[in-house]
């Protein structure tokens, strides 16, 4: 028996070498890398009769496909070129995997992006044609990508189109590096038409008011980095007029401030809800507004509201109104806490009416302003409990959209499931069913399981609703938990029911949806009995699923 389990071992660890390839040692990766990417270009070029230069850039910037390549091989230093070669004979390689991530796109974004049931370029080179004509115009092939995935209804464009644009663009006066960090930047430049003609027209004015040739070295780069920061503006106002006239008028702000904090700054504004063009303006006709730090100083939210000119009869009224947001927050937190107060129209007039430098100028009167001892200390069981990250990245969500460091805040927390980013996701499909921001939390204060909704319950919930229930958004007030109560199993066959019952005549009185949701089942029978003992019969055999029913509030 040993002799024979010796030799089942035997065979199993060669029928397990024979399966496995042998690694790439690590000292002969770079060579076998080399030899892969070597053979990937002549196999495109002479099998696939692609350009030897577009195959060329296809294998040296396609790092994970390659490697993965690599992997299904055996390794041998003197054998390996000759057996890459021969793979490639009788296995072709998926060539839009290849392409997508040599233009630049992540590779693990690459499968959002290719064409289903195609495999070869000979099958479409609608997207390949259109990369070589814009390669062939100077623009870095590993950087197709950032206009493919913004725009990429330009690689459905004709070469002799995108020619076309690029020669447009040019005469307008623009260098070849020029425009080239023009469409990279802002990829809607390359799609024509009025709206493209008009981000030339002010393009060209602005680069000879700020005499782009004492600044701007000729270059890709150079010029991409300028036009990326003329891009955060330009997708907050369009073409507004009055905007880039602004912009004419400030160039330090350009030239001192990077992207990222131009982004920041504007993001930090756009999170007030209003129209992003007015946070164009506000930035541009303020600029010091760049020089605040708009992230970590600690706010009372009653203080930085008799800061910006609350009285105190109206903070009376906002503080009863909406509890649940005040106490301390973050700086950062500030444009959803005043969403959540339903003062950001009001906060975001007297910013742009000459008090941004209010924002400067706040601070706290005190060390311990509004700190609420009941929600420190448990601020510090949280982080003794055993999953204080989780506990806390959930908090934060809570104080970003609003909530303050309360108790009313801690009660919502103990009742919202899921990570952050689920909450997150949560949230944002309840804004985009039709809740006002504000009316919102005051919903999650009032039943805060709905924040445990997955989105596209949610979805359906609001559309089911609006629809065939025919009530408005406004009911929620009433009745938020509407939205914690099963849609198939509850909501559905019992609404259903009920206009049943009316169309029979067999109900002289229509019920609340709260009525006929948030009833028991019990309950909701004895009703039914009531109306005539054979009518809980009707509902079990024809409405009722008979199921457990997911009733989460």
């Amino acid at each position: 028996m040993d002799m024979v389990r010796s030799r089942f071992a035997s065979i199993s660890r060669h029928l397990s070498s024979a399966t496995k390839p042998r690694r790439v040692p690590s000292k002969y990766k770079s060579l076998a890398i080399g030899q892969a990417q070597q053979a990937i270009t002549d196999y495109l070029h002479s099998t696939r009769s692609l350009s030897y230069t577009f195959a060329e850039h296809i294998a040296k910037n396609a790092a994970i496909s390659i490697q993965n390549l690599i992997s299904k091989l055996d390794f041998s230093v003197t054998t390996f070129s000759k057996s890459i070669r021969k793979h490639l004979s009788y296995h072709p390689i998926n060539e839009f995997e290849f392409f997508f991530e040599s233009i630049g796109i992540e590779y693990s974004e690459v499968n959002e992006f290719l064409p289903p049931n195609k495999f070869f370029f000979s099958e479409d080179r609608s997207v390949l044609d259109a990369a070589c004509t814009l390669s062939g115009f100077g623009f870095p092939w590993n950087r197709l990508g950032k206009l493919y995935e913004e725009e990429s209804s330009i690689f459905r464009q004709s070469p002799d189109e995108i020619t076309s644009r690029l020669l447009n663009l040019k005469d307008h006066g623009f260098s070849t590096f020029a425009v080239i960090g023009i469409c990279l930047a802002i990829p809607r430049a390359l799609l024509g038409g009025e709206e493209s003609r008009c981000l030339s027209v002010n393009l060209k004015r602005l680069f000879e008011e700020f005499d782009t040739e004492d600044f701007v070295e000729e270059n890709v780069d150079s010029w991409f980095a300028l036009c990326s920061k003329f891009k955060v503006f330009y997708h907050l106002g369009g073409n507004d007029k009055e905007m880039w006239e602004l912009i004419g008028r400030h160039k330090p702000l350009f030239m001192e401030h990077p992207e990222e904090v131009l982004i920041q700054k504007t993001e930090f504004f756009c999170r007030f809800g209003v129209r992003k063009v007015d946070v164009a303006l506000l930035i541009l006709k303020c600029p010091e507004i760049m020089s605040f730090d708009l992230e970590t100083p600690v706010v009372s939210v009653a203080g930085i509201l008799k800061h910006f000119g609350l009285s105190e009869d109206e903070l009376l009224v906002v503080s009863r109104d909406y509890p649940y947001v005040f106490g301390r927050n973050k700086m950062a937190n500030l444009p959803h806490v005043m969403r959540a107060l339903d003062l950001h129209d009001w906060i975001f007039d007297r910013l742009r009416n000459g008090n941004h430098h209010f924002l400067a100028s706040y601070s706290l009167n005190n060390p311990d302003e509004d700190i609420i001892g009941e929600y420190r200390e448990r601020l510090e069981e949280i982080q003794r409990s055993r999953t204080p990250t989780h506990t806390m990245h959930k908090l934060d969500f809570l104080h970003g959209i609003g909530f303050g460091e309360n108790a009313l805040t801690l009660k919502v927390l103990q009742h919202a499931h899921g990570s952050s980013t689920e909450l997150t996701d949560r949230f944002r499909s309840l804004l985009d069913g039709g809740i006002r921001f504000s009316k919102l939390c005051m919903l999650i204060r009032l039943a805060p399981k709905i924040l445990n909704q997955k989105p596209g319950s949610i979805e359906d919930k609001l559309r089911f609703l609006r629809g065939e229930m025919g009530a408005s958004m406004d009911y929620l007030d009433v009745f938020p938990a509407f939205l914690c109560f099963d849609l198939e199993y509850r909501i559905k066959p019992r609404f259903r029911f009920h206009e049943w019952l009316l169309e029979k005549k067999l109900c002289s009185r229509s019920y609340s949806i709260a009525s006929m949701v948030a009833t028991s089942e019990k309950a909701f029978i004895a009703r039914l009995y009531g109306l005539h003992p054979a009518i809980p019969k009707q509902w079990l055999e024809r409405f009722s699923y008979r199921k457990q029913e997911r009733n989460v509030c």
